[in-house]
């Protein structure tokens, strides 16, 4: 039987919950508040919260100043592309070590996770040298490979996480059907595993969206996405706070958008399996 929460304990429960979420959410919306500031407003001592002279004036300087469709269709490019070239490597493998585990696949699961331990900047000079041998150097196709890579070990966990929840007599009642390797993945799992699917999906989206280690060092102009959108307006002479923070707004924005849109689905799919 389910234990009876009291009214009490309820209230304080959200309490609790409100105040963690909004001190998470604090910097988003500070980050937004201060885009509608001037520059003299954005450093004043002390701030102003909600009392100040609104203006759109960062907004139009950062809309003449930079191209933000560019960039933001870049970010979609290498987010969506690292995405898909992720998932098309990741399935196959999650299935060969959800239902066909060898004696070392818990082994190579955790050395895939492990990749995730190394500085980025250990690889970096190594994987620039490449890029400019093989004359990929600021290309999409440099971006989503190496995005896919670094995210590659948390789609193939996730992944086999869902898969390991399907029941293998499914499996084997198709193949006694005579259905292939191909039809088994294609048509049996991963219909099944839609919701994993998504949810890994989504996921792997706003890791490669909001990743800017790799983006601001091996692209310059081309392939450069919100992440070096953002960072233009920071310069030698210092930050412009105000315009800063439109620019950062505007780049959290669509992604921003789809979290709140597909938080369900994305809460289901990490959830996936946590009770039993």
């Amino acid at each position: 039987m389910a234990r009876a929460i009291s009214n009490q304990k309820k209230a304080f429960n959200t309490a609790i919950a409100w105040g963690v979420g909004l001190l998470i959410f604090f910097p988003i919306f500070w980050i937004v508040i201060t885009s509608f500031k001037t520059e003299a407003e954005a450093i004043a001592d002390p701030p102003s919260f909600l009392f100040f002279n609104w203006t759109l004036e960062n907004y139009g300087v950062v809309q003449e100043r930079s191209d933000y469709g560019r960039f933001l269709w870049n970010s979609v490019v290498l987010s969506v592309g690292s995405t898909i070239l992720g998932l098309i490597i990741a399935v196959p493998a999650a299935w060969a070590m959800a239902f066909v585990p060898g004696k070392h696949t818990k082994d190579v699961l955790l050395w895939m996770l492990s990749t995730k331990m190394l500085p980025a900047v250990g690889v970096l000079f190594p994987i620039v040298l490449i890029a400019r041998t093989l004359g990929i150097y600021d290309s999409y196709t440099l971006l989503i490979t190496v995005l896919t890579l670094i995210n590659l070990p948390i789609i193939i966990w996730m992944l086999y996480t869902y898969f390991k929840e399907i029941p293998g007599e499914i499996l084997e009642a198709a193949r006694m059907d005579g259905a292939s390797l191909k039809s088994e993945i294609l048509y049996i799992l991963t219909p099944m595993a839609v919701p994993g699917i998504a949810s890994t999906m989504l996921l792997n989206i706003i890791l490669a969206w909001n990743e800017a280690f790799w983006t601001l060092n091996l692209t310059t102009i081309k392939a450069a996405p919100l992440t070096a959108f953002i960072a233009s307006y920071s310069s030698p002479e210092g930050l412009f706070y105000a315009k800063l923070s439109a620019a950062s707004t505007m780049a959290i924005a669509p992604i921003l958008i789809m979290g709140w849109f597909s938080q369900k689905q994305l809460v289901r799919g990490l959830t996936f399996g946590a009770v039993k």
